[in-house]
């Protein structure tokens, strides 16, 4: 297996990130698999060269970005812009990670949901959350120092080390008859984005189970903010201070479920006030339970534009947060505004049958 580590650093050698990968590779050397086939790039030519020629398929990705203070690491844009700009899934079958080293409190996490979008847009998949960031007093990992009784410094080694290690280890799943979890919060008839999974979901008859949970009118009140161990003391026992259908419907769904799907309409540029409640009120559920063998997917349609904010909103929530795997390609992302503009829009069932294709064909990496 080919472990490509891509690095883009804002110096040759000597720079933070420098150090702590030679670290990490050095005290795990071959992370007991020695079949693992270890290659560098680090530049924007040997990336696009690999990517050209096939090489980055069906391998294991770790992209590892330096951004100064500004946030703007020229080399990493190149590569962004190439990557968003492909029309073709030269990182298919493949598995990535990121991790960002800043030289300010700010930007890290945006670059790392960036290259998130666009290599999966590219056929990558990631393992629930694949993200390591590192802002410039290292105040990020002041919590795990603690928990792991080690300073802040060790404590970003340490979660490097644990990235590489899931990479590596991470298998892609097949699921037989997959049970699917649906969240909406929309109004039937006139949402051109459940009429757009509709269009997926004809596809999806007899290859899956598929339940359907509606949280319009509010029935999910957002999260309260309550102490870890409350929040913990209720998810242990399946239950949340504020009950309702989400103790009642979504989170045994959520625990049953292989797929969950959201159907994310634009609003302002985000995802809607109840999806948003939803995601919040994971947190309780998510800190008893392990989410890692399960995948999510996304419909997202926007009237204007700005899809691509609601789709890392997404990943930032439920693959880097939540701990969901992105499956390669997740999100189906569309344009339309006035209610059913979405049936009129050309090629538009071909792209719902290639989502529904990429569903249930995700444990062959496709």
């Amino acid at each position: 297996m080919d472990f490509w580590i891509i690095k883009i650093l804002m110096q040759k050698t000597g720079g933070r990130m420098e150090k702590v990968l030679n670290t990490v590779l050095e005290e795990q050397g071959d992370f007991n698999m020695p079949s693992v086939r270890m290659k560098m790039i680090k530049s924007y030519d040997e990336f696009f060269d690999a990517a050209e020629n096939g090489l980055l398929k069906n391998s294991c990705l770790l992209f590892a970005v330096e951004i100064p203070q500004d946030g703007i690491n020229i080399e990493s844009y190149r590569i962004l812009k190439y990557l968003q700009g492909c029309d073709k899934d030269i990182l298919s079958g493949s598995a990535g990670s990121v991790i960002v080293d800043g030289q300010s409190d700010l930007y890290t996490k945006d670059i790392g949901r960036r290259f998130i979008f666009a290599a999966n847009s590219r056929g990558c998949t990631f393992p629930g959350k694949p993200l390591v960031e590192a802002t410039v007093s290292l105040s990020n990992f002041k919590v795990l120092a603690d928990l792991w009784n080690m300073d802040l410094r060790e404590a970003y080694v340490k979660s490097c080390g644990l990235l590489i290690e899931k990479l590596l280890n991470f298998k892609f799943i097949k699921y037989d008859n997959p049970h699917i979890l649906v969240i909406h919060a929309s109004n039937k008839g006139v949402s051109n984005s459940l009429k757009l999974w509709e269009m997926v979901e004809d596809n999806l008859s007899g290859k899956a189970q598929i339940e359907e949970i509606s949280i319009r009118n509010g029935q999910v009140w957002d999260c309260r903010g309550c102490k870890y161990e409350d929040c913990f003391h209720f998810g242990e026992k399946g239950d949340c201070f504020y009950g309702g259908v989400m103790v009642e419907k979504v989170y045994p769904a959520i625990i049953k479920c292989d797929l969950l799907v959201l159907i994310c309409p634009n609003y302002n540029d985000s995802v809607s006030a109840n999806i948003m409640a939803f995601i919040n009120r994971l947190t309780s559920v998510f800190r008893a339970n392990d989410f890692s063998s399960k995948c999510v997917y996304a419909v997202v349609v926007s009237g204007y534009s700005g899809s691509d904010i609601v789709v890392q909103q997404i990943i930032g929530a439920i693959n880097v947060n939540k701990n969901f795997i992105l499956p390669s390609r997740f999100a189906l992302i569309e344009t339309a505004n006035s209610p059913g503009e979405i049936d009129g829009i050309d090629g538009i069932k071909e792209r719902a049958k290639d989502m529904a294709e990429r569903i249930i064909s995700y444990g062959r990496g496709i």
